[in-house]
């Protein structure tokens, strides 16, 4: 078929030619590469529809960027992306599941605005101070938001929709609600779904040229830039990757096809598509993580989750540096475990309430006095050595906790919290001063060789270099721990027992602090040696994934993968002055979707079966064009949304909106099939059917952008509202009419609320030091608030014991003196 007559029908308004079949010397084949006129029949050429995309951003721009100022108070996760953007600025490192890019970009844009990291975003509803340009931050996000409706528009016409459909399926994903609403806030979402929208507008232009043409390699170059943006700003990004990896595979296979293309130039074609598609992404990918580690260059509380060595990197640590390296009898040490972030061996005079009823022994994640354990020989506790002997590979000992005066010690009890566990018994320190113990004190060193730094650290113990683990001498078992965390009672620090089995790293240990009075002053020191960028790189992506796969507590508005295709469930961003944000799909559009994805399964089966029967189908170069488009952006829709079901952690709706996006563009290709194909002979009534559907579309957007906007409602006007019982907005909080809201005035609530003398003020932390261990320490202990009144210690020592839980020496709020 000849390239005149493939576009014989082909006109500025029908942008969809023939498939170009050729006939070869034994079957005939399809010309994979596009003609050279499709480029220009796809693109934004015309006067007319540059008006068109004009008025289409205008329109855009009133939905988005309406009323940016309000709510004037931190908004939903605006309290940890907008926490991070503060952190970015003062350089105080943190700890997130997700990529860096979006987060330094609204850190970039506050920086810009003037903002100086002194509002903390700490808590939904505090208001925003004067010197935060939260408006600013927001205009970003909506920015981003109302430029993808531009890509949707765009993309759409270069798969093949015509102008009018492509521009009332981007009018339906303007006044698309979710989409509305995730972009009016500091919020990850705008920026990935941006970064995705670019990605798929880049690849569907690639598409138009023929594919080792200059154009094809530029907008290969732009995929592969969006998708390394996308997935910098959440590993979302990566499915993005995944869908664009597996449209190359088709088109692959189409050219090995394709009797006019040599082997050389589909490898050319191949080379370029993993360069541009997969070293692009992971260079842009690895660039940002070093923009991120360079910009948080200070030790902070998000700095606690990652290994010495990694904080080694950041200025203003607590690391301990120059330690002495033999660790010896007599050696008072600290012990680290390895493998979990708990932190160090730790007792406290407080004793278990079951079991033993001993004393408590815990993994603690602070430097502290009642870490500090002395190193005896198990058959001479107690007594002085007059020369250093180290502890070497099967020393038997004893640890004598320095401030409270017992032994780490083991029996047959079952352990405090997971004693359903026959593997483990319970850890606990037991004795007195004077009491020489008993054989339940025994441990045997045992190095473990292939975790211990190389050399002398796998004979004996050294600190820093050596891991080792530490045998119960009357059971064998191990000491171990994990992330189990102990009650109130236990302060919600971290369960340690003595474990049979179980993993092995799980009983590895380490000493970071050693101090011996028989060494000479100059004994060799060592310290951590810092973290290199790739270490840290990889370190922080294993506490990323471990912390995400970990987020199962419930939540009051999460949602399951299986409610999301039918709006079930919503999310509640913010409430206050009778107003409320929610977040809630379009109905119209997003049933719409779900219906489409339905019945276009039900084609392709009815297809195939016909097919099977010997009957002739897609015939028509429409049908042909729609088939293709929509596999390929359906295909998106099941790639970024099948791993919903793989998750254990907690889900809510916006994870939908990736997969919703590419559901959207399948609905666009199913909009220009009704015009093109369903009412071809009656194409005014097509566009009627399209122009019914925007305007239900811009009816519910209407009813419902009290939930976007946080404006006025009704409680009347509410509750008709609520379709499904999943639509859980509190109407009550409304007021019956809006005359009321004209007499109404707004209250804000400060982020800093001023401190009184009352001991309600005292902050408490789990991890904090306790009342005891503080009143341990020598000297009279007087308990301030931020004002100087001083308050009653037994009273704050009730508080805690009812709260279970401890004191922050320091904090904002109050201060303990």
């Amino acid at each position: 078929m000849s390239e005149q007559k493939t576009y014989k029908r082909v006109g500025q308004d029908d942008p969809v030619p023939e498939l170009d079949i050729k006939q070869g010397p034994v079957r005939s084949y399809i010309v994979t590469d596009p003609s050279a006129k499709l480029a220009s029949l796809r693109s934004m050429v015309t006067v007319k529809e540059k008006l068109i995309v004009a008025c289409l951003a205008i329109f855009t721009a009133i939905v988005r960027l309406h009323g940016l100022a309000w709510p004037d108070s931190v908004v939903f996760d605006e309290v940890h992306f907008g926490g991070f953007a503060s952190q970015y600025i003062k350089g105080t490192y943190f700890m997130d599941v997700h990529p860096p890019l979006a987060k330094m970009l609204y850190a970039g844009v506050a920086s810009l605005g003037g903002f100086q990291g002194d509002f903390d975003f700490e808590n939904i509803g505090d208001s925003f101070p004067s010197t935060t340009p939260y408006v600013l931050m927001r205009f970003f996000s909506a920015s981003l938001g109302a430029l993808t409706v531009i890509l949707m528009y765009l993309t759409l016409r270069y798969s093949g929709v015509r102008m009018w459909v492509a521009l009332i399926s981007a009018l339906c994903f303007a006044v698309e609600n979710s989409y509305v609403t995730i972009s009016r806030y500091i919020l990850l979402d705008a920026p990935l779904m941006f970064f995705i929208a670019a990605a798929v507008y880049s690849f569907k232009k690639y598409e138009m040229y023929p594919a080792n043409s200059w154009n094809a390699y530029k907008s290969l170059l732009a995929t592969g830039i969006a998708l390394g943006m996308a997935s910098s700003a959440k590993w979302v990004g990566f499915f993005t990757v995944a869908w664009v990896g597996l449209l190359c595979i088709w088109k692959l296979w189409f050219m090995i096809g394709d009797l006019t293309k040599s082997s050389k130039s589909i490898f050319k074609v191949a080379f370029a598509k993993l360069a541009f598609l997969l070293g692009v992404p992971f260079a842009l990918y690895l660039v940002f993580f070093y923009v991120h580690f360079q910009s948080l260059y200070l030790d902070g509380d998000g700095a606690s989750f990652f290994s010495p060595e990694f904080r080694s990197t950041l200025k203003d640590n607590n690391i301990p540096h120059d330690v002495v390296a033999n660790v010896g009898i007599g050696s008072t040490v600290s012990l680290r475990h390895l493998s979990t972030m708990g932190g160090y061996l730790h007792s406290h005079s407080h004793n278990y309430p079951a079991g033993s009823e001993q004393q408590q022994i815990t993994l603690y994640p602070h430097m502290d006095a009642n870490n500090e354990w002395l190193l005896e020989l198990y058959n001479v506790p107690g007594e002085s050595l007059v020369t250093f002997e180290n502890v070497t590979d099967g020393t038997k000992v004893r640890l004598f906790h320095s401030i409270t005066h017992c032994r780490l010690h083991s029996h047959d009890h079952k352990p405090p919290v997971s004693e359903s566990s026959d593997w483990q018994k319970e850890v606990s320190c037991y004795g007195y001063s004077g009491f020489d113990g008993d054989s339940n004190d025994d441990w045997v060193v045992e190095i473990d060789k292939k975790n211990s730094a190389p050399g002398i650290a796998q004979e004996q113990v050294r600190a820093l270099e050596t891991k080792f683990r530490l045998r119960h001498a009357m059971t064998g078992c191990y000491l171990f721990s994990h992330e189990v965390k102990l009650p109130a009672w236990g302060f919600e620090q971290q369960e340690v027992t003595c474990a049979s089995s179980g993993r092995h790293d799980l009983t590895l240990w380490y000493v970071e602090n050693n101090s011996n009075p028989l060494l000479p002053e100059d004994t060799e020191r060592i310290s951590y040696k810092p973290a290199n960028f790739i270490s840290k790189f990889i370190e922080s992506h294993k506490k990323m994934w471990h912390i995400n796969k970990n987020l199962v507590d419930s939540h009051v508005y999460e949602s399951q993968p299986t409610s999301w295709p039918f709006l079930l469930r919503g999310i509640s961003y913010w409430g206050e002055n009778n107003r409320t944000v929610y977040l809630l799909g379009n109905a119209v559009v997003w049933w719409a979707v779900t219906a489409f994805i339905g019945i276009f399964g039900l084609i392709v089966m009815t297809e195939l079966f016909s097919w099977q029967l010997g009957k002739p189908i897609l015939q028509d170069s429409k049908v042909v064009n729609f088939h293709v488009q929509v596999i390929h952006y359906l295909l998106g829709f099941a790639i970024h949304y099948a791993p919903s079901f793989l998750m254990q952690r907690q889900m809510f709706l916006h994870h939908y909106l990736p997969a919703y996006y590419f559901g959207i563009l399948a609905l666009g290709h199913a909009l220009d099939i009704i015009v093109s194909y369903v009412f071809r002979n009656k194409g005014q009534m097509g566009y009627a059917v399209l122009v019914t559907f925007f305007a239900a579309s811009v009816y519910f957007f209407k009813s419902y952008s009290p939930l976007i906007y946080g404006t006025p409602w009704t409680q009347e006007l509410c509750q008709k509202s609520q379709w499904l019982s999943g639509w859980d907005y509190g109407c009550n909080s409304y007021l019956s009419t809006f005359e009321e809201y004209k007499n109404q005035t707004l209250t804000s609530r400060d982020s800093q609320p001023a401190t009184t003398s009352t001991i309600e003020e005292i902050t408490i932390e789990e991890n904090g030091p306790s009342y005891e261990d503080l009143m341990n320490e020598e000297g009279k202990k007087i308990f301030k608030d931020t004002e100087g009144n001083e308050l009653d210690p037994e009273v704050v020592k009730k508080m805690l014991e009812e709260d279970g839980a401890n004191i922050l020496k320091v904090e904002k709020r109050a201060v303990l003196e």
